[in-house]
């Protein structure tokens, strides 16, 4: 495995790869990487022959008074984790690497990503897209994998492929849980025993809504008021939002369609900021 830290190191490492024949898949993330990320290379070795993973901690996707201070960083683990799982080349370039003095242009996506998480993110997924654009440009790949956990930003992501007509596959793959139903992800280090014992109350919330579904209930009012009675028993806990929207358009639905319907949730469980979904 190698790690490389400027764009024209993996430019030509990628040049090479193509002109070989070899189909590049890109696993995107910024380090802290858990089981779910690594369930994602294990996705990204089915689809092509070289597997790339960055690890980039992107600072214009966090804004004022967020985490981009304390993000956990360890990329010496991470990188013993690719390894033993088969990642072929990381990329971990310096902040400078990708935004050289004087940077000024941004991608926006003007539709998607101004509902759910953009409306207390408002400068999120302009970071988010200008960084995937970055890093597509550079690491050239055939394939792109994302976390369905992070379902706004796969949507947003897939609009920006289509619309700037990229040449590269998106692939969302399933949220993986802990056993105790928490989703996983890298902010979960920052909570303590507690917070985690009332943070279970998402997915169990989640959980219930997708039962009464498949038990015969359809009105949303009610699915969305019992996610948010579950929610709110909880001191710790504090709903940013809860949408029930299609998993590709984000369009806002007032009735289940099978297979698209996504039940959202973003809370906050005192000072971290935790996110899920459901499809139904």
């Amino acid at each position: 495995m190698q790690t490389l830290r400027t764009i024209a190191e993996i430019r030509a490492w990628s040049a090479s790869e193509h002109a070989a024949g070899r189909r590049i898949v890109f696993v995107p993330t910024m380090g802290a990487l858990h089981e779910g990320h690594l369930s994602l290379i294990d996705l990204a070795r089915t689809k092509g022959d070289r597997v790339v993973l960055s690890i980039f901690v992107n600072a214009t996707q966090f804004g004022p008074n967020e985490d981009f201070e304390k993000y956990p960083r360890r990329e010496e683990e991470d990188s013993a984790l690719c390894e033993a799982r088969g990642v072929d080349l990381i990329f971990a370039p310096a902040h400078g690497e990708l935004y050289p003095e004087g940077h000024s242009v941004f991608v926006v996506e003007e539709a998607l990503a101004k509902t759910m998480c953009g409306i207390s993110r408002p400068v999120h997924f302009r970071g988010v897209c200008t960084i995937v654009l970055k890093l597509f440009n550079i690491v050239s790949p055939d394939v792109a994998i994302f976390g369905q956990k992070d379902a706004q930003q796969v949507a947003v992501i897939r609009r920006m492929v289509r619309d700037l007509d990229l040449l590269v596959e998106i692939v969302a793959a399933p949220t993986l849980r802990d056993p105790d139903g928490l989703a996983m992800s890298s902010r979960n280090a920052y909570l303590s025993t507690a917070q985690r014992e009332e943070a279970l109350a998402i997915s169990k919330a989640l959980f219930r809504a997708r039962e009464m579904v498949e038990s015969g209930v359809v009105n949303i009012d009610r699915l969305q008021a019992e996610i948010i009675h579950i929610l709110s028993q909880k001191r710790r806990l504090r709903v940013i939002y809860v949408a029930l929207v299609d998993r590709d358009s984000l369009e806002v639905l007032r009735d289940i369609v099978p297979g698209r319907s996504l039940f959202a949730v973003a809370v906050w469980c005192d000072q971290v900021r935790l996110i899920d979904n459901i499809v139904l």
